[in-house]
């Protein structure tokens, strides 16, 4: 009997599968699984990640707009983005074990779609209150978006180092959503209310659920969702950050701050001790008796502890001291985000000759020298004069971000990409919401301090104390200020800035002697993980 000849489905496929589909007498289906696939995984995934960091540097730079509008204290103004950040830290652990567990793809669309409803909270929102509850919600989506959507690239790139080059794009990703933030947002608020900032998150939540529906789906049967640790979790770190944030105006030996110290302790305690009992714990502590995992850990913190730090003190530096519009402080800061994600794709696409260590070390070194440069701004430097410590810092980070995500994933096997995924994603954002609270924190605690001393050098007369400092404690500010008070505000706050910077200058130079000591500086197979 003759075979069937060929379609035109079957020519395109190459002469060595056209061979075998003539012999047997089968067409081969146009509808066959697509080697497009992957392609459309890592598209999607890297929207998931651009649309989770784009609302950190969008929400950061209307926070001068919000404040004036709603008249946000200092401190309530640090709770809004640390209100996002605190959620994605909390919750990033149980989300991956929930992908595991219902499928990745299905969370993963899950947290777009809940992302889409907080920035619609935030949008709608005509008070302080209302604008962090709809940042805990984001938050929700986004603990949702980032664990699944690295184990989802896991899946789809098996390959050691396949997959370093697909976390690297995805880490470029999230750089890019951090850069286009400050411009989306600045271009809004000439135009438009400050609540429409938050719907660009909302757009771009859409287009990623509509490209995401075409991922396979994916998940690792067998686990089981740890509720108490969870519950540990979220209160450790809640209270922790509650202690950080009222803390700089409250301080931090005040009744109900001790009170929030001692909760964190104990439910961080707890948290350890649930973890070590459990037959399915949220984290597997066993993983950190690896000296080079716990080192990679901290590397990932520190990171984005000081990418976010530096991306928030600058941009009120420059909106609340220097006086420039929004748009105007996101073309400043498109020196540090963008050469970020330069060299954040370079470094990942180098990482396979130059090992791990190097680029880890050198680019902590660099961010450190770049946060201790910062420490010589006064409320008159021009931007020309501090422009190329951005790219430096922007180029540091971007030599950090992809290694750290890299080297532990790689250090686990393709069944555990889920808990990996979640522990770095969880000290990513764990970093993160240290960066806003602590850093914002000090920023408060700095200028309330300092105020009284910088009235009296600019001769502003001591009866007028009382009023600047209610204004500028509650945020209540109205109209110009004389010259003078205007200067001694200003002076106040770029103490706190200067102050800020160090600490970051001082984190990155401890991690980078973690890195130089403790990681490997190349990719190990999963039995070294646990070593």
């Amino acid at each position: 009997m003759p075979s069937t000849p060929p379609s035109a489905a079957t020519r395109r496929l190459g002469p060595l599968r056209r061979e075998a589909a003539e012999h047997t007498g089968n067409r081969l289906s146009p509808r066959e699984p697509s080697r497009l696939a992957p392609a459309v995984t890592l598209v999607a995934m890297c929207l998931g990640a651009m649309t989770t960091f784009l609302l950190i540097t969008a929400s950061v730079s209307a926070l001068s707009a919000i404040q004036d509008d709603l008249h946000v204290s200092p401190t309530g103004l640090v709770w809004i983005p640390s209100a996002y950040t605190l959620l994605v830290a909390s919750l990033v652990m149980s989300a991956g074990t929930i992908g595991d567990l219902y499928g990745r793809k299905r969370t993963f669309l899950a947290g777009a779609v809940v992302m889409i409803l907080g920035s619609i909270t935030v949008y709608a929102a005509s008070s302080a209150g209302g604008v962090i509850a709809g940042q805990l919600v984001s938050g929700l989506g986004g603990a949702l978006i980032l664990p699944n959507s690295l184990a989802l690239l896991g899946a789809a790139f098996p390959d050691p180092h396949r997959r370093t080059e697909v976390v690297t794009a995805w880490a470029a990703s999230s750089g890019i959503g951090l850069a286009v933030g400050p411009l989306i947002a600045g271009a809004l608020l000439d135009h438009f209310h400050w609540n429409s900032v938050f719907l660009s998150t909302a757009v771009l939540a859409v287009v990623t659920l509509v490209v995401g529906a075409f991922v396979a789906e994916s998940r690792s049967p067998g686990g089981r969702l740890d509720i108490p640790g969870q519950l540990s979790a979220v209160l450790g770190i809640a209270a922790l950050v509650y202690a950080l944030i009222e803390g700089g105006s409250d301080g931090y030996t005040s009744a109900r701050i001790l009170a929030a110290w001692f909760v964190a302790a104990a439910a961080l305690t707890g948290f350890v001790l649930v973890e070590r009992a459990g037959t399915a714990p949220l984290l597997d502590l066993s993983l950190f008796r690896s000296a080079s995992f716990s080192a990679v850990m901290f590397v990932a913190a520190v990171s984005l502890f000081g990418f976010t730090g530096v991306a928030i003190l600058s941009v009120l530096y420059y909106e609340r001291v220097q006086q420039l519009s929004a748009l105007d402080v996101g073309w400043r800061l498109l020196a540090f985000f963008g050469i970020y994600v330069i060299v954040a794709y370079g470094t990942g696409r180098l990482i396979r000759r130059t090992g791990f260590k190097l680029p880890l070390t050198l680019g902590l070194l660099l961010g450190a020298a770049a946060a201790a440069g910062f420490t010589t701004l006064d409320p008159t430097t021009p931007y020309t004069r501090v422009w190329w410590l951005y790219v430096l810092f922007g180029a540091a980070s971007g030599m950090v971000a992809a290694p750290s995500t890299a080297a532990a994933l790689v250090s686990v096997s393709h069944e555990r990409a889920g808990m990996a995924s979640a522990a770095v994603n969880a000290f990513r954002q764990i970093g993160s919401v240290m960066g806003s609270s602590l850093l914002g924190a000090l920023l408060t605690s700095r200028l309330e301090s300092q105020l009284p001393a910088r009235l009296g050098d600019h001769h502003v007369p001591r009866a007028a104390w009382p009023a600047v400092e209610h204004a500028v404690s509650t945020g209540s500010g109205g109209g110009a200020a004389p010259p003078n008070v205007t200067a001694a505000v200003a002076d106040a706050f770029t103490s706190g800035v200067r102050a800020g910077m160090t600490v970051i200058a001082v984190v990155f130079l401890c991690a980078a002697l973690a890195g130089a000591f403790l990681v490997h500086n190349r990719p190990h197979r999963t039995a070294a993980a646990t070593n």
